[in-house]
Order: structure tokens, then sequence, then C-alpha cells
């Protein structure tokens, strides 16, 4: 069962699929220290991972367990960065959430703005009840999207990750139906 994947418009974004002309940005982007420093995998020094991903995109979409678009601005297209709808599971009607942006797009609100408009299409699109994500716990402004967005933080899960031989600790936020349908009436 294939899930296309969107494309959708916010007041400042453009969310759409991914293309080949993307492979430089988004290799900026995932090669950044700084950037990448409380991901859950070390930043990319080859280039041929990024074949990797946008092939994982297509599984992705050819599979359908997800979806990952690019955000990129209205007004001059520039890319902002990308999200994630994965690991969509229709028996238990759950999936995942996640996000990865420039660092000039920080604290602009547009990680909120672009997963807020691909949680309403999820939400409108599949009979889904639980959307799940997960943030580093040194990585407080994740933290505070999540929230934004009507996250509630459920857990910590204990020395989880390990990247480079540093560990680390991430929290567990899930997102209900009932508690977007509320947010979003």
């Amino acid at each position: 069962m294939s899930l296309p994947t969107p494309t959708l418009e916010t007041e400042r974004l453009r969310l759409r699929p991914f293309v080949d002309g993307d492979a430089d940005d988004l290799f900026a982007l995932q090669s950044d220290a700084h950037v990448l420093r409380y991901w859950d995998s070390s930043p990319w020094t080859d280039r041929s991972a990024v074949a990797r991903f946008m092939e994982g995109n297509r599984a992705m979409e050819a599979g359908g367990t997800g979806a990952r678009v690019v955000m990129e601005r209205t007004p001059d297209g520039a890319f902002v960065g990308w999200c994630t709808f994965n690991s969509w599971n229709p028996g238990f009607r759950s999936a995942t959430l996640g996000f990865c942006l420039v660092e000039p797009a920080w604290g602009r609100g547009y990680a909120a703005e672009g997963a807020g408009a691909l949680l309403r299409w999820a939400f409108s699109t599949l009979d889904l009840n639980r959307v799940q994500a997960e943030a580093d716990t040194r990585n407080a402004a994740s933290a505070r999207v999540l929230e934004k967005l009507g996250f509630v933080l459920e857990g910590t899960l204990r020395e989880d990750c390990i990247v480079d031989g540093v560990v680390s600790d991430s929290w567990v936020y899930g997102l209900l139906r009932r508690d977007w349908d509320q947010r979003t009436s």
C-alpha cells in the first residue's frame, strides 16, 4: 500500500517531496556537526549518504510507512530543512514525527509550522490515533517545538543513544488524536 508524499502549503513554507536537486542542501544539513550534535547518528561525511536517504524516502512512500518532506520558504524557495512522518503502523494507528532544520532557520517558528502542517495532513488522511516523537534531553529547543504542537512528555529513555562514544538520554513525547482534535477544533 503506497502512501503518496504530500505537497503542503503554510503561511511561510512549502512542504514537498524530495527531488534530486535537493542533494547539496541535504548534504550540507546532514553533515553539519553543530546541527546534528543532539542527533541519533553521526554527521554525514560521504555524499553517498544522500542517495541512501533518498532511497529511504522512496521506500517509505512505496511501502506506505510514512512521508518525508522538504521544508522550503515560500517567498524564495530557500531550503529550511525536512520533516518526517514515519513508522506508520495501521494496526496500532500510530506513527513517529521528526524534523531537522538548518541553523539559520532555528528560533523562527519554522519547525512547529512545518511539523504542524504534516500532522494536520496525517491526522486528516489516516486513521491515526497516536504520534510519538523523541528529543535528546539536552535539546530544549526541540522539546519546546513538540510541546507547542501539543505533545506531552511521557518519559525518559535512559542512555538510549551512543553516538561517537557519547551516551545520551531521550525524552519520549506523545500526541493523541483526541488532544489534537481539541487543539484544532
